[in-house]
């Protein structure tokens, strides 16, 4: 990254830390062994695969066996639900998902659907918080799965899977409770047992760590059937030879993420209310599409300008060397309507106009400044050509 680049795009990824560059370095010329190896090369390599499980595992404080590394959330929210639907077919066939789920949670229930599973999306508030009311409603004598995210990447909203889970015990529902926590993993306390989570996604790339690197957490007492056959590896959940520089580079990323946490968590959360309250006073008409502070995670702000068109401001704000983005990265790409916001009941005008900010702790309040400095009179000149 250029030096006077201000990188604001974190939620999509973030710059890996250069402890976890020389890790991933390290590890491929030095512990090049096979973890499945008998001899000391692979002894060494699984020593080193061990100690990473062991710290991520305490970082959701679960157990190390508890933890099956994966290619990321993508991979990790398809093993889930497949997994799960090849699982517990028998018990039943349906499964209940948020409108808002990243889309490799979407796309995944939707070709589940195609093979016979039933999927009931739930609806969101227009802060874009999923409706719990509709959640009792849905719940059957055969539903198998919920899957609710725990951050939503393009708002921010935290969604309640707390109270999703006492829904789920109030009710003796045998429906096993799964959340993607891409986003909020570093972000905002997690504990998936204290929580009632019995299958979790996180990945390494949204905290400083390789890109192609992920995990699953998943309760000791939960069946999931593997999509990967062969030689057995990660307990039979993910086979294939282990890509231990990128599990090592994610187990130091999380030992650096977790340092100092809630100073970061801080730090984050006093950029983005600060970018917001300086949007507020500079930009008469803008609308927030994040919910208000104690329903949002700490670096998601996504807000959005009539008549403005998301996509032109961002390309406004990159010949500035400014990077920020209209919405989820797998998406935007495609010039595709969010289906976040559509969800949450934003007008198709305010859509079109959205942008996505998003801090790391690497950030700093200089870097809100410059952004201010640019977008004002970006948005000053298109209302201009609008007019």
């Amino acid at each position: 990254m250029r030096n006077k680049d201000v990188y604001l795009d974190n939620a999509a990824t973030t710059r890996p830390y250069e402890e976890v560059v020389q890790a991933v370095s390290d590890t491929m010329l030095k512990t090049y062994g096979n973890p499945s190896s008998l001899h000391q090369l692979g002894i060494e390599a699984e020593e080193a695969l061990e100690k990473s499980r062991e710290m991520t595992a305490a970082s959701l404080q679960v157990e190390p066996g508890e933890v099956t590394f994966t290619s990321g959330g993508t991979e990790t929210n398809n093993l889930v639900l497949k997994g799960i639907g090849r699982a517990r077919q028998r018990a039943g066939r349906h499964i209940i998902a948020s409108a808002i789920e990243h889309k490799s949670v979407l796309n995944t229930l939707q070709a589940m659907e195609e093979d016979g599973f039933e999927v009931t999306y739930l609806p969101v508030t227009s802060g874009g918080i999923v409706d719990t009311d509709a959640l009792k409603e849905a719940l059957r004598d055969d539903t198998i799965l919920v899957s609710i995210m725990h951050v939503n990447n393009e708002t921010g909203a935290i969604q309640p899977v707390d109270q999703v889970a006492d829904i789920l015990r109030k009710n003796r529902s045998q429906a096993l409770l799964h959340s993607d926590a891409v986003q909020s993993y570093g972000k905002i306390p997690l504990h998936p047992r204290q929580s009632g989570i019995d299958l979790l996604t996180v990945s390494s790339h949204k905290i400083h760590g390789p890109k192609g690197m992920g995990a699953l957490y998943k309760n000791r007492h939960v069946r999931l059937l593997p999509l990967i056959e062969g030689g057995e590896q990660e307990g039979g959940l993910r086979s294939g030879t282990v890509n231990l520089p990128a599990v090592v580079g994610f187990a130091k990323a999380v030992e650096l993420n977790f340092h100092k946490a809630f100073e970061k968590q801080r730090h984050m959360r006093h950029l983005k209310n600060e970018l917001q309250a300086r949007l507020k006073d500079r930009l008469d008409d803008v609308v927030i599409n994040t919910p208000e502070d104690e329903h949002a995670a700490p670096h998601i702000l996504n807000f959005s300008i009539p008549r403005m068109k998301g996509e032109v401001l961002l390309r406004q704000l990159e010949k500035e060397g400014i990077f920020v983005s209209t919405g989820a990265a797998c998406t935007s790409g495609r010039n595709t309507p969010s289906h976040v916001l559509n969800a949450m009941g934003v007008e198709d005008e305010m859509v079109q106009g959205a942008l996505r900010i998003s801090f790391s702790a690497e950030n700093q309040e200089e870097d809100i400044t410059r952004f201010m400095q640019q977008i004002v009179p970006a948005v000053e000149r298109l209302k201009k050509l609008i007019r």
